[in-house]
């Protein structure tokens, strides 16, 4: 790391972070997902520091279309045994519908077509799955930015609560929340979002490890603080002992 030595950065991230940061460092901001020991402690460490290195939100690295790889595994859900998904599945997800509520003016749930007729992004993209793999997938959707403005996100919410078919859930901060990467794809590879990856429609978040990009989306609800939700960690992946923040 030139020109910033090892212990520049983290007394940098101690101040940024607060005096209270290796007293207590339990929370990640007002209202976040909290963890206690030295866990907590180094998850505090590492958002303070990449929030601030990443401050300008800078875009993660695009490849060209002959990147892609020939084989994108999956792992996981790959098919949820949910009645009403399959039924949905069964007419090409014309009944399908995403909620978005919570601190928004104007709650609607969006079908697939609405998703479609918005403002699309293309972005061929590195996917780092926290079991080993890398592959390389063009994903295609709209920024899930604009559909918080459409549903006219409400000043006080600071986070934003993600709800999938299969029963997973995860929350994000805005900074990830309104990335201009951060998308709602219901495409892969220039076709219609295969199954086995999320179809219709699944989360990409490319600043962050693969198990934060959910597939399967249900619901979407913006909130002023997670630390009320299940165990308080802010996904349930960090209530299997996995880091909330999974930033790379």
């Amino acid at each position: 790391m030139s020109g910033i030595s090892r212990r520049k950065l983290i007394l940098g991230a101690s101040a940024l972070g607060g005096t209270g940061l290796l007293a207590s460092c339990e929370r990640i901001g007002e209202g976040g997902p909290s963890r206690g020991g030295l866990y907590g402690i180094s998850e505090r460490l590492s958002f303070t520091v990449q929030r601030f290195l990443l401050r300008h939100q800078p875009l993660v690295r695009e490849f060209s279309p002959d990147a892609i790889s020939a084989v994108f595994p999956t792992i996981n859900t790959t098919d949820p045994d949910d009645v009403a998904y399959r039924r949905s599945k069964e007419i090409g997800f014309s009944d399908w519908r995403l909620p978005v509520r919570g601190l928004v003016a104007n709650p609607a749930a969006f079908s697939l077509a609405d998703l479609k007729a918005m403002p699309a992004r293309t972005q061929i993209t590195l996917h780092s799955c926290e079991q080993g793999w890398s592959a390389i997938g063009g994903w295609t959707g709209v920024p899930l930015a604009h559909v918080l403005a459409v549903a006219g996100l409400k000043p006080e919410a600071r986070f934003i609560v993600i709800r999938t078919v299969d029963g997973w859930w995860d929350t994000y901060d805005l900074f990830d929340a309104l990335h201009p990467q951060t998308i709602l794809a219901y495409g892969m590879n220039g076709g219609a979002l295969p199954i086995a990856h999320g179809a219709p429609v699944r989360l990409r978040v490319e600043q962050q490890l693969g198990y934060k990009s959910l597939k399967y989306l249900a619901s979407i609800e913006a909130v002023d603080r997670v630390d009320g939700l299940g165990q308080g960690r802010g996904s349930m992946v960090s209530e299997l002992s996995f880091s909330w923040y999974a930033g790379i």
